[in-house]
This record gives structure tokens, C-alpha cells and sequence, in this order.
């Protein structure tokens, strides 16, 4: 991602320091860029066919102020805290769109089977969430580059900045946490 005016960053001090036109300031200025990633997010999901992209950005904008955005100074790490909290609502969604599912004890019919989709299976994305914890709770740093390079959609190189690390170390820790997800998904 190229590296994004000042204004950016001082609408993000801004709009930590609690005011709401700040933060109106800043989602304007970074609704764009959010949408795409939400989009790349939903996409990667299709099986989430009723979340919306621009559900997907509201729901993660209330979240990121929320639930304290503070530690966030920079537009780098602004766009991975948001692509760490975009995660959390799909999952939160699947989890919910599930819970949905098995109460009530109404069983499930389909009248016209050639207008029928593909069964969607939400047991996937929510093994990836468990997967993630996994890592998280033997390697932070590998989980942190999965979060920016998967989720975030940044290269090798933008993870190796904004992780303080060098290309070489976050080449063989991107190589180490796809091994690890590839075991624990069976892929």
C-alpha cells in the first residue's frame, strides 16, 4: 500500500482523542480503501453471500473506536488493526448465522432443488479463527504476518515494516505460519 498523505494520520490522532467529527473526518477518508478490503474479505468468504461489503465496514468502523483503537498512530497499522477487526465481525457473524440455525428446532427445507445453492458450510471460516488462535498462542510474530498479509492484503515487504523485522525473517515466518494453517486447516 503506498504510503498515504499526513492528513490521515493526523485525522487518526483526532479521532483518538474522542471527536466525533474527527472521526466522521477519518472514516470519509478512509471509506474507500475500507470497502476494498472488505470486499477482498467477503470475496475470500463467498459462502457469507449476506454480509455486504459496506455492512462489513460500518459494523468494523463502530468496533475499531469501540473497543479502543488507541494503540493505532500510523495509516499502516490503522488498516491492519481494521483488517484484524473485519475478521472478528465475520466470525462473529458466522457464529451468529449458526446459532440461528440450530435453534428454534425449525428444519430447513428446499421446495425447488434446481434453484437451490451449495450447502454453506461456516464450520471452515471458524476453523480458520481457531487455527489463528493457535498460532497466536505459539508465535505472535507469525500470527501478526498472517493477520497484515492475508487479512490486510499487505506484501511481504509492507508486513516486514510495520513488524519491525527483515525481509528475510518475515519471508521464512510467512513460509512457517502457512505450514502451521495448512496442518491444522488439512490442506
Amino acid at each position: 500500500m503506498p504510503e498515504a498523505p499526513p492528513e490521515i494520520t493526523e485525522l487518526l490522532q483526532a479521532a483518538q482523542s474522542g471527536g466525533e467529527s474527527a472521526r466522521s473526518s477519518l472514516f470519509e477518508a478512509v471509506y474507500r480503501e475500507l470497502k476494498a478490503l472488505a470486499r477482498s474479505k467477503v470475496s475470500r468468504e463467498s459462502t457469507l453471500t449476506l454480509l455486504s461489503p459496506t455492512s462489513l465496514v460500518h459494523e468494523s468502523y463502530e468496533r475499531l473506536f469501540k473497543y479502543d483503537a488507541k494503540n493505532v498512530e500510523n495509516r499502516k497499522l490503522f488498516f491492519g488493526y481494521a483488517s484484524k477487526v473485519m475478521r472478528s465481525v465475520i466470525v462473529d457473524y458466522v457464529r451468529e448465522r449458526d446459532a440461528e440455525k440450530r435453534g428454534g428446532g425449525a428444519q430447513g427445507v428446499t421446495l425447488v432443488t434446481e434453484l437451490a445453492g451449495e450447502r454453506v458450510d461456516h464450520t471452515r471460516v471458524l476453523a480458520v479463527n481457531e487455527a489463528m488462535q493457535q498460532l497466536k498462542e505459539i508465535d505472535q510474530r507469525c500470527h501478526d504476518l498472517v493477520e497484515l498479509r492475508y487479512f490486510g492484503g499487505f506484501s511481504v515487504e509492507e508486513c516486514a515494516e510495520a513488524l519491525g523485522i527483515s525481509l528475510a525473517t518475515a519471508a521464512r515466518d510467512w513460509e512457517k505460519a502457512r505450514a502451521f494453517l495448512a496442518y491444522r486447516l488439512g490442506d
